[in-house]
């Protein structure tokens, strides 16, 4: 056999194999795929629907002033926790007090804790007097059990007062009543009470100050704060709850900034502090209007505080309230 020929099965091959890879190589290319897939017409739902029943599946809050200093290194903001696992990080029902107030923070939304609060009062045999679903008010013979959106996306505030007074017998009863059960028991509808997560908190820019502006009286702000940073501002030397004033409606916290967790070596040797260091910051509520807070971050030490630093512990804190 001519040894010419002999060769001439490898050469084809080797030619098939070349043009295949300078086209797409052995396997179908799906990068191609993408790089021509076209937008489709967005839907677009009629005019006649319930437009309460639909909002932001993954909403992005506004934020007001520039998002971050030209000169500073960006920082993303800490991710809320997801709803689903709230169960199994907190209880279900908690009690909240504030001076003489009292009430319960449910971790459900008013839509599902309405009618829960109405088997309530069926089973308690509660002569109802009024019911007002939109307002959450139910109204009985010996007290007035009320429901509300809570301060935290998904969380609802529930009452039991006779004239504006908590009626701890009550309090106590329900909170055995919702401990009972579980968010997925029953669903309806309250949604002219439900509000949306980006409408809950805004951190906002005032001058060269951060602060977050939320929409809810200083009182209910500030149980609500307090009970968590006494749940979240444990760990010592990083952030710890120091003292807590409810007249002042103020906190004291010792929190170690990113800008000290983040200084690296050469950082640490040139300067007298050779060791990370928290620092003292007073975290200040103020009223601004009957349903209107505003938080700030102020330093209470000798120890820098930048701007940055002011609005990285006030995504911190603020998260703690979503």
């Amino acid at each position: 056999m001519n040894s010419a020929l002999k060769w001439m099965p490898l050469v084809a091959a080797v030619a098939l194999a070349t043009t295949g890879c300078a086209r797409e190589g052995y396997f179908h290319d799906r990068n191609i795929d993408y790089a021509e897939a076209r937008s489709g017409a967005p839907l677009i739902l009629p005019d006649s629907r319930d437009t309460r029943r639909y909002r932001d599946a993954m909403p992005v809050p506004e934020a007001a002033g520039d998002f971050r200093e030209t000169d500073a290194r960006f920082s993303a903001p800490i991710p809320q926790r997801l709803a689903a696992g709230r169960a199994t990080e907190r209880d279900f029902v908690e009690r909240r007090d504030i001076g003489q107030d009292s009430w319960l923070v449910v971790g459900a939304d008013p839509g599902a804790v309405w009618p829960q609060l109405e088997d309530f009062a069926r089973t308690r045999g509660l002569a109802i007097v009024a019911s007002d679903s939109s307002r959450g008010v139910l109204e009985t013979s010996q007290a007035r059990l009320s429901v509300r959106q809570g301060l935290r996306a998904g969380d609802s505030e529930v009452r039991c007062d006779q004239a504006g007074t908590p009626v701890a017998a009550c309090l106590e009863s329900l909170e055995d009543f919702f401990g009972a059960r579980s968010a997925s028991d029953s669903v309806a509808s309250l949604a002219a009470q439900r509000l949306a997560t980006e409408d809950r908190l805004q951190i906002e820019q005032q001058g060269e100050d951060w602060v977050v502006r939320i929409p809810l009286e200083i009182d209910r702000t500030w149980a609500e704060l307090s009970y968590q940073l006494e749940q979240g501002f444990t760990v010592e030397e990083r952030r710890e709850l120091l003292e807590s004033d409810p007249d002042a409606h103020d906190f004291l916290i010792s929190y170690m900034t990113e800008t000290e967790r983040n200084r690296n070596l050469l950082q640490i040797v040139f300067t007298m502090n050779v060791r990370q260091m928290s620092q003292q910051i007073r975290l200040v509520l103020e009223s601004t209007g009957p349903e209107s807070t505003v938080l700030r971050a102020i330093n209470a030490s000798e120890r820098a505080f930048s701007p940055s630093d002011q609005r990285e512990l006030l995504e911190r804190v603020a998260s703690l309230l979503r």
